[in-house]
């Protein structure tokens, strides 16, 4: 079953630090088997009262692949650059399918 992740990076204060996660995550992500659905754009909250920022979408083919990328070596630095770089929200969803 498939498996999101959603991130919001809600405020960035190291365009260096975020440049340079931006320029090394995609492979990555690639090596586990994720794919980018949303990369910020253009969106409308249609009800509630979430405000995202830029949000961003990735798709993995299982909940565990999600995992793995997220908790891997090749994560593990992205994560501190990003984590240095801006604040985020980040959340895991289990798809349907």
């Amino acid at each position: 079953m498939a498996a999101y992740f959603f991130f919001d990076v809600r405020e960035e204060f190291d365009g260096s630090k975020m440049k340079e996660y931006r320029d090394r995550v995609g492979p990555t992500v690639e090596k586990f088997g994720g794919r980018y659905l949303a990369i910020g754009g253009p969106f409308d909250v249609m009800e509630g009262h979430w405000r995202p920022v830029f949000p961003v979408i990735i798709e993995f083919p299982t909940q565990e692949a999600a995992r793995r990328w997220y908790d891997s070596e090749d994560y593990k630095e992205l994560k501190a650059l990003r984590l240095a770089g801006s604040k985020s929200d980040v959340v895991l969803v289990a798809g349907l399918r």
